[in-house]
């Protein structure tokens, strides 16, 4: 087996044994520490037991098992990637919701065919005592490892205005965001290279002033050279075969492509026209002001309460909004616009933010609420449809190229992790295990 193969392997979640399997727990009678990662140490039942899994989740694929040496440093390397990323957890105090963790081994506990945690939890004890605290120890570890990923990772990934400008201009770009083309194709097959290149010369000029393909059929046809022409009508660029709509896409409307040399003959397309998705993303905007209260270390969160009780009833009395956001707002960004967020799309702001704004009438000053931020009073003061599609093809671009550049830049800070992480083998049969990040 290939040693990036193998790789590949170990990346997934070892929650998937658990539910293939009755896999059993290896607990050496008399452990012992074989490396030390951090303040974090891996025993010789860890490694055995990821060896176990390992194996049996390559005989299950009917994939041939490595040599036990192999196998056990690579193995051991992945338990050291682990254990630094934990130990970079505890550095920056991650914690999962419970709510998260349990939805997450609920998760699980379906794709084993248990309808409860508490059914999941008897089916695993009943295999062996801690089953399911282990299990869930490492979903909880899984997903914290996932947490600081995307953290440390995403960070890192640099993406320019210019880089979302050239993605969404080339062939990819268009076919991603349902940009549609008109395009007329000729092609021209035959027995005779020379006369084929030659007679498809000549068509590529006549389309400079012609789109009658049935015509260039009946003109450039004869008994060594066949022409057949087809008006392709309007259709998305994600339906034309990549390498045509690679050239389609760098077109002007009325040019047409180089020769493109194939097997079946030599491919011509002039593009007519072009358009971009006709489904338009209408978002519903509230132009909106709050006030914010928030708690501080000298303020508590009842005299925050408090506090927006009173601007409430001042505002019911018909105080001005402008006046007391910009005198009393916690938040110093609309404070200064009294009050002002501007248009916002619902997704913008915190759940509770969005329920109210979305449900209160235009002109109509809420109630105060509450959110992770503190007490809020809002007044939506205008409500407009608007057209979000070059924002979100932009947004979309940006999560394609993000989605692009973590692999290799999870591969990097593994690898710089990795190398700026103490770790001390202990077996010294395992000292010239494999150092690479992945």
């Amino acid at each position: 087996m290939k040693t990036q193969n193998l790789k590949q392997l170990f990346k997934a979640t070892a929650l998937a044994l658990f539910i293939s399997s009755s896999m059993p727990t290896f607990a050496a009678p008399t452990d012992q520490v074989i490396a030390v990662v951090g303040d974090r140490a891996i025993l010789k039942s860890d490694l055995i037991q990821g060896m176990a899994e390992a194996a049996h989740q390559l005989q299950a694929q009917k994939k041939e098992v490595p040599p036990a040496q192999f196998l056990q440093r690579q193995i051991l390397n992945q338990l050291i990637i682990q254990n630094a990323q934990l130990e970079q957890v505890k550095r920056y105090g991650l914690k999962i919701e419970e709510k998260t963790l349990n939805d997450a081994v609920l998760k699980v506990a379906n794709q084993s065919g248990s309808s409860s945690l508490e059914a999941f939890q008897q089916k695993l004890d009943a295999m062996a005592p801690g089953t399911y605290e282990g299990l869930r120890n490492r979903i909880s570890d899984d997903l914290l490892i996932q947490r600081l990923r995307q953290q440390q990772v995403m960070s890192r990934i640099k993406i320019s205005d210019q880089d979302v400008e050239n993605f969404l201009k080339s062939p990819e770009g268009q076919a991603a965001v349902g940009s549609q083309a008109h395009v007329i194709h000729v092609r021209i097959s035959g027995e005779n290279a020379t006369e084929l290149e030659n007679t498809a010369k000549q068509i590529k000029a006549e389309l400079n002033n012609s789109n009658d393909v049935k015509a260039l059929e009946q003109k450039f046809s004869n008994d060594q050279v066949k022409v057949e022409g087809a008006d392709m009508g309007f259709r998305p660029l994600s339906d034309i075969p990549a390498e045509l709509s690679a050239r389609v896409s760098t077109l002007n409307a009325g040019q047409t492509t180089d020769l493109i040399k194939a097997q079946d003959g030599i491919h011509i397309l002039k593009l007519l026209e072009r358009k971009g998705n006709e489904q338009k993303a209408l978002v519903t905007q509230y132009e909106t002001r709050h006030i914010l209260i928030k708690p501080t270390e000298v303020v508590s969160p009842e005299n925050a309460k408090q506090s927006i009780e009173s601007i409430f009833n001042r505002l019911k009395a018909g105080g001005d909004f402008a006046t007391l956001a910009a005198t009393y707002s916690s938040d110093p960004g609309s404070a200064r616009d009294g009050g002002s967020l501007g248009w916002v799309s619902p997704g913008m702001m915190v759940p509770e933010f969005d329920k109210v704004m979305q449900s209160i009438p235009t002109g109509e000053i809420s109630q105060p609420f509450e959110t992770q931020f503190g007490w809020h009073i809002l007044q939506v003061q205008d409500v407009r449809k608007q057209d979000m599609t070059a924002e979100y093809q932009k947004r979309m671009a940006r999560q394609i190229l993000g989605e692009r550049q973590f692999d290799s830049e999870l591969d990097s800070w593994l690898r710089e992790l990795r190398a700026n992480t103490y770790v001390e083998i202990k077996d010294k049969s395992l000292d010239d295990t494999n150092n690479q990040a992945k």
